[in-house]
């Protein structure tokens, strides 16, 4: 009976779907000096930016990179892993953006690119603090956060006089794929 029970209970544990957080291969755990943030990438949404962050990622590349630009009640950017400072990027070639209808509201991670040329993000992405309904459609959403928005809420915030510019930032400390 006991066995019965328990091969029961593992059929059941079988085919229930695994929690978002439990699907390690489209997660970001950034490891920063607040704490730590979990992110979902949407690979649905934008497979091609999921994808270089993982990459990314799993070559060191955001390992010590700051949050650069922090401004309070709208976004928090980091990724720079080239100069650091938010004007570099990867070795990589710039991808095409891959827009939806998915809106930037809190916790929303999306990349950042230049200026106003929509296929030129690279390596920076930027996780918001609120909602911001002039982002929709302009920039690719690529995740959400999971877990750690009170991490991303005590991120150094920059000067409103320097676009957000933070001095002596916060700092990916170790960002790797998997929750």
């Amino acid at each position: 009976m006991y066995r019965f029970a328990a091969l029961a209970l593992l059929s059941v544990a079988l085919m229930a779907p695994a929690p978002v957080h439990a699907q390690g291969k489209d997660t970001l755990r950034l490891e920063t000096t607040k704490g730590n943030i979990v992110i979902r990438l949407r690979r649905d949404l934008a497979p091609g930016h999921a994808d270089r962050i993982l990459t990314l990622a799993k070559e060191g590349f955001y390992n010590n990179v700051p949050f650069h630009r922090v401004i309070d009640g709208f976004m928090a950017q980091t990724g720079d892993g080239q100069r650091g400072d938010g004007t570099g990027g990867s070795k990589y070639p710039d991808l095409k953006q891959e827009f939806s209808k998915v809106p930037y509201q809190r916790g929303v991670v999306g990349m950042a690119r230049k200026g106003n040329s929509v296929d030129s993000a690279n390596s920076q992405f930027f996780i918001m603090f609120g909602e911001s309904a002039s982002l929709n459609g302009q920039y690719t959403v690529v995740g959400e956060v999971l877990s750690g928005m009170d991490v991303v809420d005590k991120l150094k915030k920059g000067s409103q006089a320097q676009n957000g510019a933070v001095s002596d930032p916060d700092k990916i400390v170790r960002a790797t794929p998997g929750s």
